[in-house]
């Protein structure tokens, strides 16, 4: 999807699509005062935001501890510490095909699993456990291809939306995601099989974002069946060979900051 730098006055009229009974659990509010985009246009969205109609394609991969710890911005926050001096950037990939009020878009989150001002920063569980109360995920940089998405994202959560082209195929049992910035670098592909063990998740997590010099701290929920390929061994194996490149990362500054984690 390419980016859409387009901002219409009104608001999407498509309420009727969010039926789901996982919807109602949910109490609609808007903000305190409408919230301005251009100099021309205000919206008064409603939230929490709700979306139907998702793909998503997720890829989990060890990196170095020290280099995701440097990039949090908080001392606070501790990555969720992994065998060998590591810790875990995540990568979610979604088609957001409906959203309440928005048009649609694309978009990638890229994260960094942690916890926040932990008393004892126990390694693996927060990860495969539930109940870890100060656990989360600190968003590090999120291309979307829709600029009223970029500037929401920017000025409600602090969240580092950047407008870049997404472009997500499904071909030969495989998701591949690409990222490709304002200047042509592309600079991220992700390869993700589509098969896999069949899974339903029902997930609340926090998510954590800096706006200005305040550390916010949101909720994200989600209901959806997962194909899920995982490799175990990766908890105790660093480098070796690999059957093909589930991660490439291409060239231009937001592949040389992906290139600093040292990713496995």
């Amino acid at each position: 999807m390419k980016a859409n730098q387009n901002i219409v006055p009104e608001l999407l009229d498509n309420e009727k699509r969010f039926t789901d009974p996982f919807f109602k659990q949910f109490k609609l509010r808007h903000r305190h005062q409408p919230l301005q985009l251009t100099d021309a246009i205000a919206k008064d969205y409603r939230f929490p935001t709700f979306y139907g109609n998702v793909t998503c394609a997720i890829g989990v991969f060890m990196c170095n501890y020290d280099k995701a710890q440097a990039m949090l911005p908080h001392p606070q926050m501790k990555p969720v510490r992994m065998p060998r001096n590591r810790a875990l950037v995540t990568f979610s990939c979604y088609e957001y095909k409906d959203v309440m009020n928005v048009a649609p878009y694309n978009e990638i989150a890229m994260t960094i699993p942690v916890m926040v001002d932990p008393l004892v920063n126990v390694p693996v569980l927060p990860m495969i456990v539930e109940g870890f109360r100060k656990f989360g995920y600190y968003v590090f940089h999120m291309p979307v291809t829709s600029l009223e998405n970029r500037i929401r994202g920017n000025k409600i959560w602090g969240l580092p939306k950047v407008l870049d082209d997404i472009d997500i195929q499904v071909e030969n049992h495989v998701s591949t995601t690409t990222a490709t910035d304002s200047e042509g670098n592309r600079y991220f592909t992700l390869e993700i099989p589509t098969e896999g063990t069949r899974t339903h998740f029902n997930v609340r997590s926090n998510l954590y974002s800096r706006l200005g010099d305040q550390l916010l701290q949101s909720q994200t929920c989600f209901e959806a069946d997962f194909n899920v390929t995982k490799f175990m061994d990766r908890l105790w194996k660093t480098g070796g060979e690999c059957s093909r490149p589930y991660l490439t990362i291409g060239q231009g500054p937001y592949a040389d900051r992906l290139r600093a984690l040292e990713i496995d």
